[in-house]
């Protein structure tokens, strides 16, 4: 046992700092033993329920002229307001120049819709789009191609919250 005061004084304060270290090397090792769960559930996913189910190539009469009709089929749970609704449209990652401002069929027609001819489904002919029920949107020919990748984005009016992202090969 040393004598003098000031070896012992050292000696101390070295082991809590080697019991600290080798606490946190184990504590470590603990850890990586066992998968930390991954916080997934913090992060906003989403959502995706507004879907495109198809997208027409051909005209009425079978000949391909890249007709570009886009059906978006409602496959949620809560009916929608749909001259709350407005859409933009992305072809292989591309904004699209088209001016979608409501979903409402009836409101459509007097809107300024350039890059969509028309619009028609039971989703837009009535105030609400409910679940299960499809819009028809027929672009301006040649807008798609098959092998597109297409995404639609489906904003609520006026907050601009998305309601859905949907992406889709054409």
């Amino acid at each position: 046992m040393p004598s003098n005061r000031k070896e012992r004084a050292v000696s101390p304060q070295i082991g809590v700092i080697l019991l600290v270290a080798i606490t946190l090397v184990l504590a470590i090792l603990v850890l990586l033993l066992f998968h930390l769960p991954s916080f997934d559930f913090l992060k906003q996913k989403e959502p995706s329920f507004l879907e495109i189910r198809s997208v027409f190539h051909q005209d009425e009469h079978g000949y391909l002229n890249y007709d570009s009709r886009v059906i978006l089929f409602h496959s949620g749970a809560e009916t929608l307001n749909n001259s709350r609704l407005w859409a933009e449209f992305y072809r292989n990652g591309t904004k699209l120049p088209v001016n979608i401002v409501t979903m409402n069929g009836n409101e459509f027609i007097s809107t300024p819709h350039y890059g969509v001819q028309t619009m028609g489904g039971l989703g837009c002919s009535g105030s609400t789009w409910t679940p299960g029920e499809k819009i028809a949107l027929d672009f301006s020919d040649g807008t798609f191609h098959p092998g597109d990748t297409i995404r639609a984005d489906i904003f609520m009016r006026p907050s601009g919250i998305l309601v859905s992202r949907y992406s889709s090969v054409a």
